[in-house]
């Protein structure tokens, strides 16, 4: 369904606004995985991840935010879950 490009920057966004809560975090998206992406590129994914329903723009000047499917996509397919460290579990 998606590319190996939109589930990496799909994952990287949910990923940054799990940690930070921040509307913005597709700006910081710029640059991961050894991936050099343009604000274009990133604009252009975005739209499509919207288009799919991955993720919504609650209006004009906020950056996009994961939707239900985008959350429940992560979820099954993107997310990645190691073990807890010893002092975590204590």
């Amino acid at each position: 369904m998606l590319d190996k490009r939109s589930r990496l920057l799909l994952k990287r966004l949910i990923e940054q606004y799990i940690e930070e809560g921040s509307r913005s975090a597709q700006d910081r998206c710029r640059s991961f995985s050894g991936l050099e992406l343009s604000p274009a590129t990133i604009r252009n994914v975005m739209a499509d991840l919207e288009e799919l329903g991955f993720v919504s723009s609650p209006h004009t000047s906020a950056g996009r935010v994961p939707t239900p499917r985008g959350y429940r996509f992560f979820v099954d397919t993107l997310m990645t879950v190691r073990p807890l460290e010893a002092e975590q579990t204590s």
